[in-house]
């Protein structure tokens, strides 16, 4: 085989793309919504790491899972409407195709955790390391996008952070 011949990334946005981004009011959304459910995670990992650790506190770990899997359902539903107005697709645009895929088993993983606490499929423990899994893709995920905000403002993006951080997929 032969060198590698570098060629250039595509950009994230094309103008037009970009123009429908900064003028969607679902970007301020996703701009919102995407710290409030990095928070919710924090506060709900930390509760689950508690109960596994001590036993303690299970009912607070639960609501905790549910609430951080709300708002993901909230973020995802909110970015698919963004996604939508921006690149003409609900999911899977070119821009975000691997984010979008990712963000699948994310949602599957919280979901599967919603499923086995309403049906007892798990229990305490094995439940609380779902919620686990369930969070660790989500890290990756969010690792994804915040990739892709980086990727767009070293191509000379120059939009508001809140702007900036949602168009990249902050969800």
């Amino acid at each position: 085989m032969g060198p590698r011949q570098d060629r250039p990334t595509p950009p994230l946005y094309t103008s037009a793309e970009r123009r429908r981004r900064d003028a969607s009011s679902w970007t301020i959304v996703q701009g919102v919504l995407a710290p409030v459910q990095f928070l919710v995670f924090l506060v709900s990992l930390t509760l689950v790491l508690r109960t596994l650790a001590t036993g303690d506190g299970l009912f607070a770990a639960n609501v905790s899972v549910v609430v951080k899997t709300l708002a993901l359902y909230a973020i995802m539903v909110t970015g698919s409407i963004w996604e939508k107005e921006v690149f003409g697709r609900y999911l899977f645009a070119r821009s975000f195709f691997w984010e979008d895929v990712f963000s699948m088993l994310v949602l599957a993983l919280h979901t599967a955790y919603l499923v086995a606490l309403a049906t007892g499929w798990l229990d305490a423990r094995e439940l609380l390391l779902l919620a686990l899994a369930a969070y660790a893709t989500y890290l990756v995920n969010a690792g994804q996008f915040l990739l892709k905000l980086r990727a767009a403002r070293l191509q000379g993006s120059s939009e508001p952070a809140c702007a900036t951080m949602v168009a990249e997929g902050a969800r």
